[in-house]
């Protein structure tokens, strides 16, 4: 089967967040289950720089896996190769897959899978779920109605969370929906570097408002004054300047009125050797976000034997089910409580069971099979369609990846 990923950005841009690597695993898992895979991106880095990377040929990754960047010239990814390129591309593959929805690639690929008839699954990334802080919420519901107006009558929307799939159907009532979880890289070794009778806490993603960093440096300021708890915080990431600096000035605050040395760091965006060293130096991640469709780093960090703390704005309420960490409402009085806990259970214990869990339901191989048995249906969908067979309702996707794929009517 020929698979084409469509995306404003991709590897080696580890700058836009855990979406890259989960879909460069996906991609190589893809092309070991015999698939030819090509992607089509620009080498936006992200950061508003180009990455170094060839833009005159596609690139080999590996067997069966090539990638052609574009270069792209204004904003976030406009690129006019990417859009000379699209139709040979789309017309080469069986199956097109898009990521993302604001932005450059998204309206002309959505029109040209309407025209040709090529099978079509969407990736939003959590671009439609929306939360009371939302920008631009205008702009978003013109550029939707646009999509929608675009877009294959036979449209798929690939979610990985309830929380996604509902606000996908709001979006885009005629289109199907697909749940399957990402795929993480696996690490090829775990360690952790011990420290006894401290607590250090992990923060690592976007640095946005809808992270929820405030509630959780608020939980810090309430941990110092209960005073029950020896424990420190790392915040690793990068964001807007304005956005940054606020953080910065809590911090500040947060050190200033407690009168005693400060017990949260930020260290900037890390990537390589010196993340898989934080994740080494820490003891349990926390995610306090407002909203996620999914949260790749809890996953990476599951992987490490890292226990996580969520709040219940993620799907990641099977952490407790699976005894290795908690799902908790995002207020600084649960997440302060929450931590707290964690210093009376196993945490290595808990880092061990958070493994293999995740072990069986983000590896990489169970995602690729579970995403080529989707295009699979996306294929024969189409050939019953052209056949004049209408297919019977189908019923909905299951969670887990390692069960059947199936597509949930609106």
């Amino acid at each position: 089967m020929n698979v084409l990923h469509i995306s404003s950005a991709f590897y080696p841009g580890f700058s836009h967040g855990g979406i890259i690597p989960a879909f460069h695993s996906l991609c190589q898992s893809l092309a070991r289950h015999g698939c030819e895979v090509k992607v089509l991106t620009t080498d936006a880095s992200g950061s508003g720089t180009s990455m170094a990377v060839d833009c005159e040929r596609e690139v080999a990754m590996e067997t069966r896996y090539s990638i052609r960047y574009c270069r792209y010239i204004v904003g976030r990814s406009v690129a006019p190769d990417l859009l000379r390129l699209l139709h040979r591309y789309v017309r080469w593959a069986d199956v097109v897959h898009l990521s993302s929805v604001y932005n450059f690639p998204t309206l002309p690929t959505l029109a040209l899978c309407r025209m040709t008839g090529k099978p079509l699954l969407w990736s939003p990334h959590g671009a439609l779920q929306r939360w009371k802080e939302s920008r631009r919420t205008r702009m978003k519901w013109l550029w939707d109605r646009v999509c929608s107006a675009l877009a294959p009558s036979s449209l798929i929307l690939h979610v990985t969370s309830e929380e996604e799939a509902e606000a996908s159907r709001r979006r885009f009532p005629r289109g199907a929906i697909v749940m399957i979880p990402y795929c993480v890289p696996i690490p090829e070794r775990t360690s952790h570097v011990e420290r006894p009778g401290m607590l250090r806490l992990l923060y690592l993603g976007r640095l946005d408002r809808k992270k929820g960093i405030e509630n959780l440096l608020a939980a810090c300021a309430t941990l110092k004054e209960r005073g029950r708890v020896s424990f420190a915080l790392t915040i690793a990431g990068s964001g807007e300047a304005a956005y940054t600096g606020t953080i910065k000035s809590r911090i500040q605050a947060l050190s200033e009125a407690e009168g005693a040395p400060n017990v949260v760091h930020m260290v900037g965006e890390v990537g390589g050797e010196a993340k898989e060293r934080l994740f080494a130096e820490s003891d349990v991640l926390v995610v306090p976000s407002h909203t996620e469709n999914f949260g790749v780093v809890v996953a990476e960090a599951l992987l490490r034997e890292l226990p996580v703390i969520a709040s219940t704005g993620t799907p990641w309420k099977k952490l407790v089910e699976e005894g290795c960490g908690f799902w908790v409402e995002n207020n600084p009085t649960n997440l302060a409580n929450a931590i707290e806990c964690l210093r009376r259970v196993p945490l290595r214990e808990m880092g061990r069971r958070g493994r293999a869990w995740a072990m069986k339901e983000f590896h990489p191989d169970v995602i690729g099979e579970a995403m080529l048995a989707c295009y699979g249906r996306l294929v024969e969908r189409k050939c019953n369609v052209v056949n004049g067979d209408r297919q019977q309702p189908v019923t909905k996707e299951p969670r887990h990846a390692d069960e059947s794929c199936s597509l949930a009517e609106p």
